[in-house]
């Protein structure tokens, strides 16, 4: 069948060879196979090359610096020849009719320049699931017939986001490396940068599950200086609204503070807390910016 759009995947790793094995393995079940997969691993450990041999799609390593914006633009450097690229988190599954479902919605609405998908599983508010886990909750799902809308959100999320690559290239858009490591929130500054061009969409028809797997994160001080520090920087970039800034800092602070005593086995809520804190004395200093977990232990 003809292709009316050409579809790359993206994939930057770290710490998870294992994982990223089988996230490969489950995309060479999709009924609209990808025309090419991009893995950037953040170590030559991460991702073995000859596992691509018995995928049903090509698939070429980028090189970039460690850190998920760098390892993204780095996939975003290569994929000229390509229509759209999806970004796929190391740990999420896709359900086999993800790319079919993509394809058919960016092909008939072309104002839309990023979409996400619906996530039936999700392991990062929790301990995280397994591969198992995972499997699991795609081959018990039920692709419903009834007709789920196209939605307009205000940010795609990072574990699955399709960007149309005709503005990203024209206009000179990249992830920004000014967060680094874990970039959290890269995702929404990305979306907010393309927002001018066309729509952002939540499409319910591409479905996933993320395993949100624990393995390869940031330690919990760096992470909870990036939850103050990141959201602030992007409101002062200007594609972050303040109100939402405000209530992201506000939601980390007090849970990291408020389960200190008694925290998730998971979480590391007292190296949050405290990159919190280290955070906030920043501010006053005047010297709060995200690169600055670069210098924490």
């Amino acid at each position: 069948m003809e292709r009316s759009l050409k579809i790359a995947v993206g994939i930057a790793t770290s710490g998870r060879p294992a994982i990223l094995r089988e996230t490969l393995r489950e995309l060479s079940r999709q009924s609209r196979l990808p025309d090419c997969v991009f893995v950037c691993p953040a170590d030559r450990t991460d991702y073995d090359a000859a596992e691509a041999v018995s995928l049903p799609f090509p698939v070429f390593v980028a090189k970039g610096p460690r850190g998920l914006c760098h390892q993204r633009n780095a996939i975003i450097d290569l994929a000229h020849a390509f229509d759209v690229l999806v970004f796929f988190d190391d740990d999420f599954l896709a359900f086999p009719s993800y790319l079919a479902e993509l394809e058919q919605c960016f092909t008939a609405q072309p104002e839309i320049v990023a979409a996400t998908g619906h996530i039936i599983a999700d392991g990062a508010s929790g301990p995280g699931l397994n591969v198992a886990a995972g499997l699991g909750a795609l081959a018990s799902f039920e692709d419903a017939t009834i007709e789920r809308p196209v939605t307009d959100t205000y940010t795609a999320y990072g574990c699955n986001m399709a960007v149309r690559l005709a503005p990203v290239y024209e206009n000179g858009l990249r992830f920004d490396e000014a967060l680094p490591l874990y970039a959290w929130l890269e995702d929404v500054d990305l979306c907010r940068q393309l927002k001018p061009y066309g729509r952002i969409v939540k499409n319910a028809r591409m479905v996933g599950v993320h395993l949100g797997h624990k393995g390869g994160r940031t330690s919990g001080v760096r992470y909870g200086y990036s939850q103050i520090a990141n959201p602030l920087y992007l409101w002062r970039k200007g594609t972050f609204r303040f109100n939402l800034a405000l209530d992201h800092m506000a939601r980390n602070f007090l849970a990291n503070s408020g389960k200190m005593l008694r925290p998730e086995p998971w979480v590391d809520r007292r190296g949050r807390a405290y990159g919190n804190a280290l955070a906030l004395l920043d501010l006053v200093r005047g010297r709060l910016h995200p690169t600055r977990i670069l210098d924490l232990d």
